[in-house]
């Protein structure tokens, strides 16, 4: 069997990427998003490092990026996490191992602290969120709208130990 890759995203990846976003918005549970913007549009969204896909025999099975909570220069080292997993490669493991490298590449960039909004019906991404040490901090009720009805969020974050300590 092939092992599973994780490495950088590229901005040939995009068709791939952009697929599996769009099967995550299908599910109603993932993004407050409706439609898959355009590269230019995510790309200025989100950080230029700690973009990561998991992919076997070149196919892309998920990815991970970060988007910055701020442009204050206080909250240079909080982003938000994003992840999403293909369709076919839901339950396997790979949002865990996807998020455990992005954790160490954040660490490396500087980032202290990783946080994330989940929708309180997401249960596989609260569950590999917990087990990569993410933490509950609250939930922000009837946050925003998804089609016409209210969403809570559940907020999480994970502090790094090695990061920001001092």
């Amino acid at each position: 069997m092939n092992k599973i890759t994780i490495r950088k995203m590229s901005a040939t990846d995009w068709d791939s990427v952009a697929g599996i976003y769009k099967e995550g918005i299908a599910t109603g549970f993932a993004t407050f998003e409706t439609t898959v913007p355009s590269f230019e549009t995510w790309d200025k969204a989100h950080m230029n490092s700690c973009r990561l896909v998991a992919e076997i025999s070149n196919t892309i099975l998920g990815w991970v990026a970060l988007s910055p909570v701020s442009n204050r220069c206080v909250y240079g080292g909080v982003a938000e996490v994003s992840v999403y997993i293909s369709k076919a490669s839901r339950g396997k493991g790979i949002g865990k191992l996807l998020l455990k490298h992005l954790i160490d590449a954040s660490e490396q960039d500087g980032i202290w602290t990783l946080q994330s909004g989940i929708f309180p019906t997401n249960h596989g991404s609260i569950k590999v969120h917990e087990a990569v040490g993410f933490r509950r901090i609250g939930t922000r009720e009837r946050v925003g709208k998804l089609n016409g009805t209210w969403i809570d969020n559940v907020l999480f974050e994970r502090r790094s130990s090695l990061v920001g300590v001092d």
